[in-house]
């Protein structure tokens, strides 16, 4: 099934909305029925046919099947944000007396389910660096359960080599969820290299549009409808009909603003690693990557997300930079049409966090802008300090 039909196409039975181009919203909690008897049977498939909007909404049904079909996954769930979708996966796998093993560095409400929230309830977690398979063998007990990770990591972007952790988890008899977000289902596909569970935070790239937060979870159908039936319906975190209709328009162009994101981006980090100001460029696709080879092998092409060590000697240099750049945004989140800038210093004193981060390392984002106005712009701050 080629994209350009997924995107454009598949779910949308046309025919049966008076032939409307585009999706109707099913902007409705409730439907009704004409007689016991056809209520009592549609009951029965509440998670699979419309009954109450908490359960099955047939906008958000499109939506699902086209994120599932993207990751080649047989069904998928969407929720109104990426913590909620990363709560309801592991939350899914683990009980009381279980082993996490996880990435170091992981997205920081992932860290907190896992540090402050599933520990209450006796769920153990080992963070290890996941560059070598070694670290995940070497992690492994009795009671693990799950491997999370991030490939690669929002943050620093290390790589994990998706194929072998997958191998080995499944030896173990141990599940595996990654999230996917940096790539998005164009430049990396995660099921196809044995993962179980692979997660989005719609919010980036999928939506694209910086005015809707949701996430994703994409996965077998037996699992899905698992997960669906208990963490979803109970916890309740829904997308609403008419952000999945926003989702729905977003995903028209996701691949043409994913290929544009990144090929810009290629440019602004050329420029970047030549320049003095410029300690150190952690992206996947850079040549300096130690891990390229990797990156190669399982990844499409690098994303429009990548970091800078600067080469200064003080905070005040790094604020110095980032408050004289004009065409970047200073905002959390990513993937939208903007260019952003997030330095981690403005972190401050915050635990958000788990392992301490570089003060002077910058968190940028490249979106849809001209890439030569962006480098500009990044030459021009970058003079100020």
């Amino acid at each position: 099934m080629d994209i350009s039909y997924i995107l454009n196409h598949l779910g949308e039975e046309r025919e049966e909305y008076y032939g409307s181009v585009a999706p109707p919203v099913f902007q409705t909690s409730n439907f009704c029925f004409k007689t016991v008897a056809i209520m009592r049977e549609e009951l029965k498939r509440e998670l699979e046919i419309p009954f109450y909007s908490r359960g099955f909404n047939p906008t958000v049904a499109i939506l699902r099947k086209k994120i599932a079909a993207l990751e080649f996954a047989e069904d998928a769930l969407v929720f109104s944000s990426g913590s909620a979708a990363v709560a309801a996966a592991v939350m899914s796998i683990v009980k009381a007396g279980d082993h996490v093993i996880c990435v170091e560095k992981p997205y920081s409400w992932t860290n907190n389910l896992l540090t402050k929230y599933l520990s209450k309830y006796g769920v153990t977690t080992t963070f290890i660096n996941g560059n070598e398979i070694i670290n995940f063998e070497n992690a492994i007990q009795e009671n693990t359960k799950l491997i999370y990770l991030e490939s690669p990591n929002s943050l620093t972007f290390e790589l994990q080599d998706i194929e072998a952790v997958a191998i080995l988890a499944k030896s173990k008899n141990i599940c595996t969820i990654l999230d996917n977000s940096y790539s998005s289902p164009i430049n990396q596909n995660p099921i196809t290299l044995g993962i179980d569970i692979v997660l989005h935070s719609a919010t980036k790239y999928l939506n694209g549009h910086s005015d809707v937060v949701a996430g994703a979870v994409c996965g077998s159908k037996l699992r899905i409808m698992k997960m669906m039936a208990e963490e979803y319906m109970t916890i309740g975190s829904i997308i609403s009909a008419n952000d999945a209709a926003l989702i729905l328009r977003g995903l028209r162009t996701l691949e043409i603003r994913v290929d544009r994101s990144a090929q810009s981006t290629q440019k602004v980090i050329r420029f970047l690693e030549k320049h003095p100001k410029i300690k150190q460029v952690n992206h996947p696709f850079s040549d300096n990557n130690p891990q390229l080879i990797l990156a190669k092998k399982q990844m499409k092409q690098g994303g429009g997300l990548f970091s800078v060590i600067l080469n200064v000697e003080n905070v005040n240099q790094v604020e110095l930079f980032c408050d004289n750049l004009k065409r970047f945004l200073m905002a959390a989140s990513w993937g939208g049409y903007e260019s952003l800038v997030f330095p981690v210093c403005a972190l401050g004193a915050s635990n958000s966090f788990k392992n301490p981060l570089p003060w002077n390392l910058v968190r940028i984002y490249v979106g849809l802008e001209q890439a030569e106005l962006l480098i500009d712009d990044l030459k021009q701050a970058l003079e100020k300090i």
